[in-house]
């Protein structure tokens, strides 16, 4: 599979869905993360599996909705996160997207490409292993320096998670907690985002785009006690808190506050 492929979907997803005001916040029940399905999950999904059936390559395919379905006998493994941000979306907060990643393997450190997409916008961002990463085109790079400016976090169960990382967010000049973890790891690599934290465990279709973008955008991304999650196993169950950094000073400067560094 190449670049291409992923790009195409997200053109189509951006022609049929984005930027769409007239988003049904109907549930259409639980998907197979255990998270509610809305029609807004379904039709992305329902793009993005159509044009890789057409590709014909054999596919391992995990999704949020669907769960794991197997194409032409099985194969490389593909990570969807349909509709990333579902609840702003259906909730009318223009802040949302899709993320793709494409692994030769069953591991985090396996994931070879990734392309996530800003529904609202139209931003783009890819990258392939060894190859770099792109936003709209131009290569981009990380926060170069060790100053807090922004930290974004995705707090699941507000009352547990901010608690834990309540000194990290004092210690930022800005805080964002944007509801859409694959959109806030992509900016991120982008250098809009100094740290993003999730003290609470994530799913690897999260984070799997992001989490490529970040490491060909120079940046550093583990779980929240710095420990490398590359050999976190890819599949529908939450698996691993998130710690993601512009740079490794940031990275340890973000240790040290919470508490888990050297």
């Amino acid at each position: 599979m190449k670049i291409a492929v992923l790009r195409s979907i997200g053109e189509k997803l951006l022609r049929e869905i984005g930027q769409s005001r007239r988003i049904s916040r109907e549930s259409l029940g639980i998907g197979a993360s255990g998270d509610r399905t809305y029609p807004i999950d379904r039709m992305s999904e329902d793009i993005i599996f159509s044009m890789l059936e057409k590709i014909g390559e054999p596919l391992t395919v995990i999704s949020e909705e669907i769960g794991v379905r197997e194409m032409n006998g099985g194969g490389t493994i593909v990570l969807i996160d349909p509709i990333d941000g579902s609840r702003n979306a259906i909730a009318g907060i223009p802040f949302y997207g899709t993320s793709l990643a494409v692994a030769r393997g069953e591991r985090v450190g396996d994931i070879c490409m990734s392309y996530v997409l800003n529904l609202v916008t139209g931003d783009e961002f890819w990258a392939e292993k060894n190859g770099g990463a792109f936003m709209n085109g131009e290569r981009m790079r990380t926060q170069h320096d060790d100053v807090l400016y922004v930290t974004a976090y995705e707090a699941q169960a507000p009352s547990h998670d901010i608690p834990r990382i309540v000194p990290l967010l004092r210690a930022s000049r800005k805080t964002r907690c944007l509801g859409a973890t694959a959109l806030d790891i992509a900016y991120l690599a982008g250098g809009a985002i100094s740290v993003f934290a999730n003290p609470s465990p994530s799913r690897s279709f999260d984070f799997a785009g992001g989490w490529l973008l970040v490491q060909e955008a120079g940046g550093v991304f583990t779980d929240m006690d710095g420990n490398s999650i590359d050999r976190v196993a890819l599949g529908l169950k939450r698996s691993t808190p998130l710690l993601a950094a512009g740079n490794a000073r940031l990275h340890g400067k973000a240790l040290a506050l919470l508490g888990r560094g050297a």
